[in-house]
């Protein structure tokens, strides 16, 4: 006899699936401290356990929710009690391999289970009950009162069993397996994380008129207002929605003028469904009206395209993992509306049902995912792929059933996906013909399959720009494997970008490019960012040091290592500085400034501009000169105003750059942001100061006289130089040295590429960017003038960049103008048999350490690149060195600034020096060097140098999305060709 655990049978035992509900029944909810013991193997603690007598006083104790790796308790081998966290027998991180032998249905002897009891009461009269598992990971076996109810998997997904309970002590016993034949069917790309981790409840069941199901049908009409509402019940019972005067028996139908629902007007009628039994039951209804449908290739809902401007989602916590509560979901939720975001995949499984109810309430269209990955199968060549198996046609069939059922009632879903990265299978067809009989009313999603026979969308991960823009055009290239029919039939599907911009580390960049991409064409009904939060878990160093914790640190193979932390936010949910790009790049509403007029588009879903207020701001040089309001008629979806530049903003001078910013901001509050909560904004230079413009670099003519010093020193003005290197090493009274030409940089996530995909970092390693040496070649001097030629190259290689450094006395300071002529073979080494990319051009100066605060005029506040900056101002900003810092888990390059117009360096008891871009200049400044910087493993690795680094760069290559993605679009690479640039350094 196979056993239960390694069976491709689903489950026995268990009620059918239903929809989640809030019902007026009474509700024992049995989450809190239950009794635990964890064994290695699938034995568990043996058969006495479920017994109602059975002593598990000495046993520990364990809460519910939870996983059991993520908690303190007494481990496998005894001992005191510990934390397993960052052990193989602890929470394990695989992005495609299973961390089990590819055996299936067969799981290894080593099976870690664990046995969970608990005692409660059941109070006198609480009638029939079901008892409901909403999670369970990953295969579980349940026992009430000693009798055996039955068992499940699919973990992410609600079972039910009859559960006859008497009045006072009852024990519930259940037994959880790490690994399963389940496991096959959930490689996710996440932590491998076991135990009850959602809620338990005991349901009271009317003896008669309970209302075990009911399917809320909501159509709406566009072209008359109307909406259709028809409750399907199993029970007799009545539909009641008191604000549309509806009154009716389920399974009739009510055409009533309605407000639709959508993401940006969520508009939902509350009402109930109550059976007519006198001891039956009422059903709490959220009823938001709507209509999906693909209309000559594209995706509409209340007959209006949508684009999604979204984002996946895992189900994270630090401390926690997949277990959430309620104030987690609604933050989560609160702050993607605030970033603009309206969508979210659930990746890649089904969520709490309380955040589909969060986001029917706060609106975000929803693609419900169904728990079902196979991923790992791709070791063995895609043999023995369970969707391509009878033998687990029952296992994949009860996925969708049980998604579907369960979240059929949600206006926020408006597709459902069939699975996650599964290749292929026959059973794929069986879930689509069973899904369109059972809701018609929603389209449907399979990206892997490259006929898209199961799919009403074209979709795919991660297509480069150039791509994405022949796929809106309908020209891209057909999918291997597919036929001439096939690809007809695709070529008329609209186009869903299931992932995109993946946000590993420092990055995505591009995030703007893909979107104008996506709003221009038709076709393209919108994209979600890989991915929402990093997974993190909150760990203590040995001596104490707080750290995030990753898949590297766990000593275990298979490992998808630090690709857990690809998140728009921290893991603790900090905002990274992707969010503020994203937000940028799905502003609803698109505001351009030119010289005379300010354009004004509104690119929301259904709602108006109505409730918006739109102001404006005149800076000079990040100075506020004025502001106002600005008198804009509400807009409709799709519309678009043009009006004046406020008559207050033009024709003033200023000392700088006058620069003109409008906002436009929530008028009221909402469930999600405060009044004044910034939706979108533009920005526009409407004059710069004449000095700003890029000066000739100097004729040869004095400005002063260059003066030899004792100590083997020359003064050019307020500055003085080694008269050997022409290395500086005062200025106005300021102790510095450099610049040394500096073309490396800390590699981020995306450098290191996918493998050996667009792993530039690789080649930089082994062309010793890092290492590189100076040689200076000749040192002149003139009338306000000093020359340095030199040639910085690596070890080893015959490649390098000779350069000349020409200072000249200007004023109270110096500039300097430097050239940059790459030599000897970049391209295609014969070592390498590739490009060298060269990440930066610039210029590296060591400050004193006591230098503490910069402030500047250009983009921030965060750090910028020259692919990632649109959601950052024009501005004047100041921070501290330390907090020029982005605290990535995984040290690498951060607080670049580009478009800096200048910039001011100070520390107590030192001169102020102050740098001016011509026009414009990168910086960064840090406490420690790029190279110890990218030696760092942890944060806390990172030690103060005792000097302040700064890089002034001519240029910073992109930052890009290569760690699962294209590589960097060419026009954010640095050309490797004769390049000059000049910036100003003074001090006051």
């Amino acid at each position: 006899m196979t056993e239960y655990w390694q069976s491709t049978e689903p489950g026995a035992g268990r009620r059918p699936p239903r929809a989640d509900a809030v019902s007026d029944a009474p509700v024992l909810s049995l989450n809190g401290t239950w009794r635990f013991r964890l064994s290695p193997t699938a034995d568990g603690t043996g058969a006495a356990f479920v017994a109602d007598d059975f002593d598990d006083s000495a046993w520990d104790t364990m809460r519910v929710p939870s996983h059991w790796v993520l908690e303190k308790f007494t481990p496998l081998s005894g001992g005191p009690a510990r934390s397993m966290r960052g052990t193989e027998e602890g929470p394990l991180y695989t992005n495609t391999a299973y961390p089990i032998p590819l055996d299936p249905p067969r799981v290894p002897t080593e099976n870690p289970t664990g046995d969970y009891r608990l005692v409660f009461e059941v109070p006198d009269g609480f009638g029939p009950a079901v008892l409901r598992f909403q999670g369970v990971d990953s295969c579980a076996k349940v026992w009430l009162n000693g009798h055996e109810l039955g068992w499940s998997m699919g973990s992410r997904l609600p079972f039910e069993f009859d559960a006859p309970v008497r009045p006072g002590r009852n024990v519930l016993a259940v037994r959880v397996h790490r690994w399963s034949a389940g496991t096959y069917l959930e490689d996710q790309d996440m932590w491998w994380l076991p135990g009850i981790f959602r809620d338990v409840e005991l349901l009271a069941r009317p003896s008669s008129g309970a209302i075990d199901d009911h399917h809320v049908h909501a159509d709406y009409d566009p072209a008359t207002g109307l909406g259709t509402l028809r409750v399907d019940c199993p029970v007799d019972a009545v539909v009641e929605i008191p604000e549309l005067g509806v009154l009716m028996p389920a399974g009739e139908s009510a055409t009533v003028a309605v407000e639709p629902w959508s993401a940006d007007s969520p508009r939902l009628y509350r009402g109930v469904l109550r059976s007519h039994s006198e001891a039956g039951e009422s059903v709490e209804l959220a009823v938001g009206f709507r209509r999906v449908e693909i209309v000559d290739g594209v995706f509409t809902v209340n007959g209006r395209p949508v684009k999604f401007r979204g984002v996946n989602r895992h189900e994270h916590h630090p401390d926690t993992g997949r277990t959430l509560d309620r104030a987690t979901m609604i933050q989560d939720i609160v702050m993607m509306k605030c970033a603009n975001v309206d969508a979210v995949r659930t990746s890649h499984y089904p969520p709490h049902p309380e955040f589909l109810r969060l986001c029917d309430e706060y609106g975000l269209w929803v693609v419900v995912e169904c728990d079902l990955e196979t991923h790992g199968f791709i070791y063995a060549g895609w043999d023995g792929n369970p969707p391509a198996d009878p033998a687990w046609r029952d296992a994949v069939m009860d996925r969708v059933y049980r998604t579907v059922e369960r979240d059929k009632n949600h206006p926020s879903v408006v597709i459902w996906s069939l699975a996650n990265e599964s290749w292929t299978g026959e059973t794929f067809g069986e879930m689509e013909r069973w899904l369109r009989e059972r809701d018609p009313s929603r389209p449907i999603v399979y990206e892997r399959d490259p006929s898209y026979r199961n799919s009403d969308f074209y979709s795919l991960m991660y297509p480069s720009l150039d791509l994405l823009e022949q796929i809106g055009r309908r020209e891209e290239p057909a999918p291997e494997g597919s036929t001439d029919e096939e690809d007809a039939r695709r070529r008329t599907l609209p186009f869903l970008l299931i992932e995109y911009a993946h946000a590993m580390g420092n990055g995505p960049g591009s995030l703007s490019d893909y979107w104008r991409i996506m709003a221009a064409h038709d076709r393209m009904c919108g994209g979600f960012v890989w991915e929402w939060i990093d997974h993190g878990f909150t760990a203590v160093a040995g001596d104490g040091t707080p750290f995030v914790m990753h898949g590297e640190d766990v000593d275990y193979e298979p490992s998808g290592r630090r690709f857990c932390l690809d998140g728009l936010v921290f893991s603790d949910r900090t905002p990274t500085p992707g969010l503020i790009e994203l937000a940028k790049a799905y502003e609803p509403v698109a505001i351009s400034i030119g010289t005379a007029r300010v354009t004004i588009s509104n690119t929301r879903h259904s709602a108006s501009t109505g409730d918006l207020d739109f102001r404006w701001t005149l800076e000079d040089d990040g100075a506020p000169l004025a502001t106002g309001s600005l008198a804009v008629p509400p807009l409709g979806p799709g519309e678009t105003t043009e009006l004046q530049v406020p008559g207050d903003a033009t024709g003033r001078r200023g000392r700088g750059e006058l620069v003109l910013t409008v906002e436009a901001v929530l008028a009221h509050g909402t469930a999600w942001a405060q009044a004044g909560q910034v939706v979108a904004w533009g920005q526009a230079t409407l004059a710069t100061a004449p000095e700003r413009q890029r000066r000739p670099a100097p004729d040869g003519r004095a400005v002063a006289l260059a003066v030899a010093l004792a100590d083997g020193e020359v003064a050019v003005g307020e500055a003085v130089f080694d008269a050997a290197t022409g290395r500086l090493r005062r200025l106005g009274g300021l102790e510095l040295d450099g610049p040394w030409l500096d073309l490396h940089r800390a590699p981020t996530e995306n450098d290191h590429g996918q493998g050996a995909l667009n792993d530039i970092a690789s080649v930089w390693r082994k062309t010793a960017l890092d290492r590189m040496l100076h040689r200076t070649d000749d040192v002149s001097v003139g009338d306000g003038w000093l020359r340095v030629t030199g040639r910085t190259a690596p070890r080893t290689h015959p490649h390098g960049v000779a350069w000349t450094m020409l200072w000249t006395a200007d004023g109270d300071g110096v500039a300097l103008d430097v050239t940059a002529d790459f030599v000897g073979p970049w391209t295609d080494t014969p070592y390498l048999h590739r490009d060298i990319w060269v990440p930066r051009l610039g210029l590296l100066f060591s400050l004193p350490g006591a230098v503490q605060r910069v402030e500047w005029f250009g983009r921030g506040p965060g750090e910028t690149y020259v692919d990632s900056h649109e959601g950052s101002r024009i501005g004047r900003y100041a921070r501290t060195v330390d907090q020029l810092q982005v605290p990535y888990p995984v040290p690498q390059e951060n607080g670049n600034h580009v478009q800096t117009r200048w910039l001011e360096l100070a520390g107590p008891g030192l001169p102020t020096l102050r740098v001016t871009g011509e026009p414009y200049v990168d910086f960064t400044a840090r406490r420690w060097t790029s190279v110890a910087l990218q030696e760092a493993r942890k944060p806390h690795d990172l030690v103060d140098s005792g000097r302040v680094w700064l890089n002034l760069d001519h240029a910073q290559q992109g930052i890009g999305s290569a760690s699962v993605g294209p590589a960097l679009p060419e026009r954010y690479r640095i050309s490797r060709e004769r390049t000059g640039w000049r910036v100003r350094l003074g001090t006051a």
